[in-house]
């Protein structure tokens, strides 16, 4: 069992001793996201720390999204349920970068890519660059402001 998934189960008992029911119902769902992706495809098979973080930050997209929703048709105290959700859950990701950090992060990947092209990348090679700043923000942004991030740099 990866180290994340054990931590959520712990946080879990904790929260319901607590009695915390908005943590006790978004570490639950959070534990039955984890669960259904650990049973899908033809295989059950056990998620690393890093897949664990994957499913966490979807979900979290998911609340950010729906927040967003909510707020447009007037349905504000549905959002804010959903804002304190998604806060509850970006607890257990990692700090995200800032926009120097990530700029870094795709001029590193440029350098890389420039290394292994022996000259300087261009639009066509983003795919490759997009490749290796993914990799290096793992987790800790995501591909819209990778994909940002490297544009301007090229």
């Amino acid at each position: 069992m990866s180290e994340l998934k054990s931590q959520l189960r712990s946080d879990l008992t904790t929260s319901m001793k607590a009695r915390d029911k908005l943590r006790t119902a978004t570490i639950r769902m959070l534990l039955a996201a984890i669960q259904t992706e650990e049973v899908s495809g033809k295989e059950a098979h056990d998620l690393t720390d890093e897949q664990v973080l994957k499913v966490l930050a979807k979900e979290s997209k998911k609340r950010g999204e729906s927040a967003e929703i909510y707020t447009e048709n007037g349905r504000g105290e549905l959002a804010a349920n959903e804002r304190a959700e998604a806060q509850i859950i970006d607890e257990y990701l990692p700090t995200p970068l800032t926009d120097a950090e990530l700029a870094d992060v795709a001029d590193t990947a440029i350098a890389q890519v420039a290394e292994e092209l022996g000259e300087r990348p261009s639009v066509r090679q983003m795919g490759q660059v997009m490749k290796i700043a993914s990799a290096l923000a793992a987790g800790k942004a995501d591909g819209t402001r990778i994909s940002k991030a490297v544009k301007d740099r090229l």
